[in-house]
């Protein structure tokens, strides 16, 4: 049965971090119900979820957690080859609280159990309390008979990472560097625990992200490795997008950077939306003490980079926007051998996060 390991690291005992675009055994995601953060009960939310889900498992197997009084709806809502199991949640983003799995190359598999506090604990964090999301690995773990390690006093979402697998991870210093994570670590210490954790060499630190208020520039967003030695970025010329600088800073600097292996990065470009994606209308939501509220008019973070590989697919965000189908045919031109399928993901967005948010996939042992 599982364990959790505590005298060693992946680095020691030889497993990695794979790339996302490596083969997949299922894929991970939490269902939404928070009333304080998913406007009417998480309905419209959960209508989302669904979509996403049902367009990854024509791929990759899904399994959904869903809580004790969320497990009928989910069981009932979501289609028989979706596996639904009950546990206790604070919210559904499984990216982050979730495990990062790893494998060697004996064909094990095993999990990096980041200790999570909800962005940012009492300092900047989305909500309390968030013990529940910091058992998810763990649990995702006993599920599937995985050893893990946990990294007890070191915080660290997986939404803030990206990884080629072959050595090298990116992240963001906006995000890592945050006084509400690890106040206590400087960046060469960070490097370390990042190096030690996902069996890296080296660290490519993008300077900010897009979205400074919610996971403080999570990576994800931004640029992620789409194979070894190449990476997309988000992408725009338009001053007035409020992603500009952020984009125009990644897109320089990728392109200036080597990997782990000294192959200087090949960095394809991925479109903005054209116009704002807004919260609009009646969006009512519970107000809870230590809980960002959400009003009419915010700017939400819709970016086209949050998508999730899997498999032979790749699941991409739609907005209903002008630059949805661009966004398309930019992916698909990356991956010319996968599905490229969009879903709309509105209703997610105005959550605060997106598909590859919502996911986290468990690599083929």
């Amino acid at each position: 049965m599982s364990k959790r390991i505590k005298h060693s690291t992946p680095k020691q005992d030889g497993f990695r971090m794979p790339g996302e675009f490596e083969p997949q055994e299922k894929v991970w995601m939490i269902w939404p119900e928070r009333p304080d953060n998913w406007r009417d009960g998480g309905k419209p939310a959960q209508e989302g979820f669904m979509n996403v889900a049902k367009a990854i498992s024509q791929f990759t197997p899904m399994n959904v957690i869903a809580s004790q009084q969320q497990f009928e709806n989910a069981r009932y809502q979501l289609p028989p080859e979706i596996t639904v199991y009950e546990m206790s949640n604070n919210d559904a983003w499984v990216r982050d609280c979730g495990p990062s799995f790893l494998i060697d190359d004996k064909g094990n598999l095993r999990a990096t159990d980041w200790e999570f506090n909800a962005w940012g604990s009492l300092v900047d964090g989305l909500y309390f309390p968030w013990d529940q999301d910091d058992l998810i690995a763990q649990k995702i773990c006993e599920v599937e008979g995985v050893d893990s390690y946990r990294t007890n006093g070191f915080v660290l979402e997986g939404g803030s990472i990206h990884v080629d697998g072959e050595g090298t991870v990116l992240t963001t210093e906006m995000c890592l560097l945050s006084e509400g994570r690890n106040p206590d670590f400087n960046k060469e210490e960070i490097e370390k625990k990042l190096c030690e954790y996902l069996n890296v060499e080296k660290v490519l630190w993008l300077k900010d992200g897009i979205d400074p208020e919610e996971t403080n520039g999570h990576v994800d967003d931004v640029a992620c490795f789409v194979r070894p030695g190449e990476v997309a970025c988000i992408y725009t010329d338009d001053k007035d997008s409020p992603f500009y600088e952020a984009a125009q800073d990644a897109y320089k600097r990728l392109s200036e950077m080597t990997d782990a292996k000294g192959r200087k990065l090949k960095v394809h470009k991925i479109a903005c939306p054209v116009t704002n994606v807004t919260i609009k209308g009646d969006f009512k939501i519970d107000s809870v003490e230590g809980t960002l509220p959400r009003e009419e008019g915010d700017i939400c973070i819709a970016s086209y980079m949050n998508f999730l590989i899997t498999n032979d697919g790749v699941i991409v965000p739609q907005y209903g926007d002008e630059n949805d189908t661009l966004a398309i045919q930019q992916i698909q031109e990356i991956f010319p051998n996968k599905e490229v399928v969009g879903v709309d993901t509105v209703e997610i967005v105005y959550g605060g996060g997106n598909i590859h948010c919502i996911t986290q996939q468990q690599p083929k042992a």
